[in-house]
């Protein structure tokens, strides 16, 4: 070995747990070789590529490993720390490329990748500041205090174009800038850490991976506003993410980083954590003020907006995690550089947790203006099993579905909007042939309605009247007059809703009902649900490519199979229980539940 090594091992919320045995015996070889001085091993933040966790990154060749097991060690180390022989096999090479790589740069995975908010992770030991610093942090901090009037700071914000990562898009150095002019004896500055859309992880993965970057960009923000206290609220659900905010906040106070006289300047700043009970509703700015402050979360009405009175009736800026995790970029490069990535009106890059049916299934950064093609298909290595793809959902319960027709769409805020949905937090939701749309439609209400803090009366009785007639559709009761009235209710609450949460309550249904209107006549006209998913309106057929195996005759528990050997075999409504259990054992995939028309359009 020429070359001091370093094991970097996946430590995302999919691998923390696995990654543990793996990291100590790693630690046990190094021990029992006595190599504590050329080799070092950590856990380190989400990777990204989740499907085949855990990860094991080697520098300085940076090669990657991937689907590791505590089993798998032993060989890797033998062979690669000790005779610097990498193991080819275990070796991720991405879907569609075989040749060897020179780093992960090139894997398919990563290749169409920008890292500039998920930059430090995977990379760094997030429980040491040393690596964070030696990676230029607190550099933008330093720069701001000791080079950079405050309003120089909004300046440069403004210039670069960055617009809040939480959902609405708002341009942040606007945003900096009212706050600033709020006259005042205290502001606040407060991270938006209350992730809570099903199937997002993206501001988990940063705090949990780099935390320093976000206590860096509340201090910028704090010198550019005034402010000399800032609070990250963050749901109790996310343990290892408060255990390495606590950590990051003590040793940036013990190097004078937070604290009095930061940099040697007369600028004071302080960072305390407030956790929620993990009320989606504490997502929206003024719920979240009123839940540190000791109140129910509920959203207040605006104006005023928190920039003239927030927290304690005090002037405040909100920015979420991953708009916060762009700004010491954006300082150390400059404005005109974050300008330059992306689209004219939306700079820099966005973070997807990519889920649902998706073969690379993860956490990815995009330049604005990638297609939603290319993260579906090239980075998300598109759907599994040879199924055809049908919708995707963007921003959540908040967002809408998006067609095959949309997949060349660029991603940017306002492209989203106009096609119905909307950029969100960053949750992507993949769906294939045997997605139930008007069951989606369902399921992201039924949350909405779960999580409604119930404060005003679109929002409390309107989804709930909503949800009532999608569940009497999916039951087979529905009836075409309910359509109107969705699309109806839909855009009431819409309309009237106190806050951005319950204005954007209906989208999901709203989207469904333009794009897959098809699907709600079949519900309520014929009575079949085209993807076979609402069991009340679904009926299981075999068919013509049957061969006759009689594993789904043997395995039916109550009977309703019956078949000769290599003949198709036959399944009686009549007894058929709808469990399932067919479709799973069938070797040819001749089990089906759509309708034969239905057939044809989705597979």
């Amino acid at each position: 070995m020429l070359d001091r090594m370093h094991i970097l091992i996946c430590g995302g919320p999919d691998c923390k747990e696995r990654a543990i045995p793996i990291r100590d015996a790693f630690k046990a070889n190094i021990k029992k070789h006595h190599l504590e001085n050329e080799v070092s091993v950590v856990i380190t933040g989400c990777f990204g590529l989740c499907a085949l966790g855990p990860h094991i990154l080697i520098y300085p060749e940076e090669t990657l490993y991937s689907g590791i097991g505590i089993d798998n060690v032993q060989e890797i180390f033998d062979e690669h720390i000790l005779k610097n022989k990498p193991v080819e096999r275990m070796i991720y090479k991405g879907k569609f490329d075989r040749m060897k790589l020179k780093n992960r740069s090139e894997l398919s995975f990563f290749a169409q990748q920008e890292r500039i908010a998920l930059r430090n992770c995977g990379i760094i030991n997030p429980l040491d500041i040393k690596e964070y610093i030696g990676r230029d942090g607190y550099m933008a901090l330093g720069k701001v205090l000791t080079e950079m009037t405050p309003s120089e700071v909004i300046q440069e914000m403004k210039k670069s174009g960055l617009r809040g990562r939480g959902g609405g898009g708002f341009p942040t150095g606007l945003k900096w800038e009212f706050a600033s002019k709020s006259i005042s004896d205290e502001k606040y500055v407060i991270c938006n850490a209350d992730e809570g859309d099903p199937g997002a992880f993206m501001d988990r993965a940063v705090l949990e991976g780099d935390p320093h970057t976000v206590l860096e960009a509340m201090a910028i923000c704090g010198y550019a506003i005034g402010a000399d206290t800032g609070y990250i609220y963050i749901r109790a659900e996310y343990p290892v993410a408060v255990k390495r905010l606590e950590i990051a906040i003590k040793q940036a106070k013990d190097l004078g980083l937070l604290g009095n006289n930061i940099f040697e300047t007369d600028f004071n700043f302080n960072v305390e954590i407030r956790l929620g009970a993990g009320a989606f509703v504490c997502g929206e700015e003024t719920a979240l003020m009123a839940s540190i402050e000791g109140g129910r979360g509920m959203p207040r009405k605006k104006p005023p907006f928190p920039a003239v009175k927030g927290l304690f009736g005090k002037p405040t800026n909100v920015n979420n995690v991953e708009t916060f995790a762009n700004i010491p970029p954006i300082f150390l490069k400059g404005a005109d550089w974050f300008k330059s990535i992306g689209t004219e009106k939306s700079s820099g890059t966005k973070v997807f947790a990519l889920g649902g049916k998706i073969a690379n299934t993860g956490l990815l950064e995009v330049p604005m203006g990638t297609t939603l093609r290319e993260v579906i298909f090239d980075i998300g290595g598109g759907i599994p099993n040879n199924k055809k793809f049908k919708a995707v959902q963007t921003g959540g319960p908040s967002g809408g579905c998006l067609t095959e027709k949309d997949l060349d769409t660029p991603i940017d805020f306002d492209n989203l909007i106009a096609l119905g949905s909307m950029m969100g937090s960053g949750g992507m939701i993949v769906m294939d042939e045997d997605t139930c749309m008007v069951d989606v439609a369902r399921f992201y209400l039924e949350f909405t309605v779960d999580e409604s803090c119930g404060k005003c009366t679109p929002c409390r009785e309107g989804t709930k009247r909503m949800l009532d007639i999608l569940n009497r559709i999916c039951k087979g009761n529905g009836n075409i007059d309910d359509l109107s009235i969705l699309e109806r209710l839909a855009n009431i609450i819409k309309n009237s809703s106190l806050c951005g949460l319950g204005q954007t309550a209906p989208n999901p249904v709203l989207s469904t009902l333009k794009y897959f209107r098809e699907e709600y006549l079949a519900h309520v006209n014929d009575k079949v649900c085209p993807a076979g998913v609402c069991s009340k309106l679904t009926k299981y057929v075999i068919l013509d490519n049957c061969i006759g195996c009689t594993k789904c005759a043997k395995n039916c528990p109550v009977g309703a199979i019956t078949g000769n050997i290599k003949e198709k075999h036959k399944i009686n409504p009549r007894i058929c229980t709808k469990c399932g259990v067919c479709k799973s054992v069938c070797p040819v995939d001749a089990v089906s539940t759509k309708p034969e028309k239905w057939r044809t359009i989705y597979g």
